[in-house]
């Protein structure tokens, strides 16, 4: 997920508001009334509905402007705002879940008794009833997302904010073993503060939950997928299992590769140092790039020398109809770098869309640009965090944020965040209450599809590498940079909710929620902290934007499953022939007929029945993952023989 890549999550919008919801085998229970009737009889149940479609579509456009606010001008002005349309929309959401529950499902008709249930399973942060318990929660929720877009690693004066920090740890060459540590921990501590905040938080979701009929907030938010919540447990392991040999194999490789740059310092226990893998929580290993390259040179794909070569002569155009650099002064050089790295971020954007437009896709709305956040701006904090916004019902006013840099690793960010622009464009004809994905995971794979399409071939079609030579080593290679974004990622994508669902839950108890963190990271990824365990006065879960910002996450680790799903139909679809990997679906027109087909869908149907009309079956299953990465994972297994994989979770 490049972060997940980056992934991702969606801005406070319909499509947070309404998630999707499970089958009539779930917490379906209704009070007793007459079909399409409360109990009181005071409004049928059509009616209801109706009435729910029509307050969502009249209140988005406040609800997403003040979020947007909140996230791209942080301040106390900006959080009162937010957390005053937070709770005037958690206020009317609690209405509509406690007279939904008092309709008989019965007699029904398909569509009514589908929004009636994704009603009462629709709340990522359920709240509570009493107004007082309501405001402190909402209170909490925009105060942890400010502190979060506001951190900032300070040493003294010195003070760096996420991407700086990235930046020092993605440089797995040029930064020194310690100058990664000291930047890891420095991230991590801007959590500690948000501690005792996020236990309040959970005290009051799950007194929000109780209320709406559950046990706890994470059985809110497994009760979405269409099944009982205890069979979506034993789904996500099944699918883990699929999948956890190609991983523990990429561990072991990476690991010996570490202790051969640092000695015994490269390995905790048979586990990876979390500071050393290029990424601030270990989701993504593509820092590791040039100590994992199978083969050195072979297929090279440079595609961050390209972009950046881009940008170079944006600015050198610039500064030339400028009159050249020396009649310049020092604030009009910092506009007219600021002017390229827009320009870059447009182009960036555009090359991105160009891939959904050549599929047959509308192009996007022409406010996006006008509108969209593409670059960090340098009066003001903001939540750098990609994601993607549909500000209105009719997804007229669609939006991206980002802060853009011209790097690989962005721009296929770019292609993700606009798998969900266009799965709202796709869906916008849908009553609001149906206005998100078939499940919470489809939206995130929407994205990641068309990543998997961005071969070597296709990059060069573009112009961002030459034709690349095919070889038997630069397939290896290849895929090896696949893997270190998709296969590393995971288990991390597992473990976040294995994490709060237990803080939910109470098996997770307080005076333990860092010790726990840390026993899942060595159980799912066999990773550790370098220098001993951490204590109970961090909080580095909250490190990770998903924690403060309450985004569910098991919807990135189907993402990852449901993205090669859809990758192989489609390249079925399109005609393709020989292996997986080489697939490439773009400018397909009908590969892109039948996405756009199943986009459409949103969550009016339940998600196996979606899932079906694409690929062919109602299951989720990890084998396209398996089959793509084929050649992979019997060349980790030869560079693994002799050595000694596996790590001891239990001494994290």
């Amino acid at each position: 997920m490049k972060s997940q890549r980056a992934l991702l999550a969606l801005a406070i919008s319909t499509s947070l508001l309404f998630a999707a919801g499970c089958s009539k085998t779930d917490t379906d229970a209704s009070a007793p009334g007459q079909a399409g009737s409360t109990a009181a009889g005071t409004e049928d149940a059509d009616a209801f509905v109706a009435r729910v479609n029509k307050t969502v579509k009249d209140m988005t456009p406040e609800m997403t402007s003040a979020a947007w606010l909140g996230a791209t001008y942080i301040s106390d002005d900006s959080q009162r705002l937010e957390a005053a349309a937070n709770e005037r929309w958690l206020t009317k959401n609690n209405e509509f879940v406690e007279q939904a529950k008092t309709y008989d499902p019965e007699g029904l008709t398909p569509a009514t008794a589908r929004a009636l249930h994704l009603l009462k399973v629709s709340a990522s942060m359920p709240a509570p009833r009493d107004p007082a318990q309501l405001k402190e929660l909402t209170d909490i929720a925009s105060r942890l997302g400010a502190t979060y877009g506001a951190g900032k690693w300070c040493v003294g004066d010195d003070c760096k904010d996420i991407g700086q920090v990235s930046e020092i740890l993605a440089d797995t060459e040029g930064s020194s073993y310690d100058e990664m540590k000291a930047a890891w921990e420095g991230w991590h501590t801007i959590a500690q503060p948000m501690r005792k905040d996020y236990q309040r938080f959970v005290e009051l979701t799950n007194e929000g939950a109780r209320e709406m009929g559950f046990a706890n907030t994470g059985d809110v938010w497994r009760a979405g997928y269409d099944m009982p919540a205890d069979e979506f447990k034993a789904e996500a392991d099944r699918l883990w299992g699929q999948v956890q040999p190609l991983y523990e194999q990429l561990q072991c490789y990476t690991r010996e590769k570490l202790v051969s740059k640092y000695g015994e310092q490269g390995s905790v226990d048979g586990m990876i140092p979390a500071h050393l893998t290029g990424n601030l929580w270990q989701q993504d290993w593509g820092g590791l790039w040039p100590l994992l390259e199978p083969y050195q040179g072979v297929g090279s794909l440079d595609i961050n020398s390209a972009l950046q070569k881009q940008r170079d002569a944006i600015l050198a155009d610039l500064v030339a109809e400028a009159g050249g650099m020396g009649k310049l002064t020092a604030s009009q050089q910092v506009e007219l770098e600021r002017k390229a790295d827009h320009e870059m971020a447009s182009r960036m954007t555009k090359l991105a869309e160009s891939f959904y437009t050549g599929l047959g896709m509308p192009a996007l709305p022409e406010s996006f640009y006008a509108k969209s956040m593409l670059t960090q701006p340098r009066d003001r904090d903001v939540v750098c965090h990609a994601s993607a916004w549909q500000m209105n019902s009719d997804a007229s006013d669609v939006r991206m944020k980002m802060c853009i840099k011209p790097t690989e690793e962005e721009l296929t960010t770019i292609y993700h965040e606009l798998g969900h622009i266009y799965y709202y464009l796709a869906y916008k004809d849908q009553p609001p209450v149906f206005q998100t994905g078939a499940h919470d995971g489809f939206h995130e794979a929407i994205g990641d599809t068309i990543v998997l399409s961005m071969t070597p071939d296709y990059l060069a079609s573009i112009g961002l590498v030459d034709k690349p030579a095919v070889s038997e080593e630069a397939v290896i290679n290849s895929q090896m940079r696949m893997a270190l974004a998709k296969v590393a990622f995971l288990p991390f994508g597992l473990m976040i909710d294995q994490w709060r669902w237990g803080v939910f839950d109470g098996s997770i108890a307080p005076d333990r929620y860092n010790a726990a963190w840390w026993e899942l990271k060595a159980k799912y990824q066999g990773v550790a902290p370098a220098g001993g365990p951490r204590g109970e006065e961090f909080f580095d879960a909250g490190a990770k934007y998903h924690v403060p910002g309450n985004t569910p996450y098991t919807r990135y680790f189907l993402s990852h499953i449901l993205q090669f799903q859809f990758y192989k139909s489609l390249c079925d679809a399109s005609g393709h022939t020989g292996p997986l990997y080489t697939c490439s679906f773009a400018n397909n027109p009908e590969a892109g007929k039948r996405y756009w087909a199943m986009m459409q869908r949103g969550a009016s149907q339940p998600w196996q029945q979606t899932l079906k009309e694409l690929t062919g079956g109602e299951q989720m299953d990890a084998s396209a993952v398996l089959e793509y990465f084929a050649p992979l994972q019997t060349w980790l297994k030869e560079q693994n023989e002799g050595k000694t994989c596996g790590w001891d979770a239990a001494k994290s």
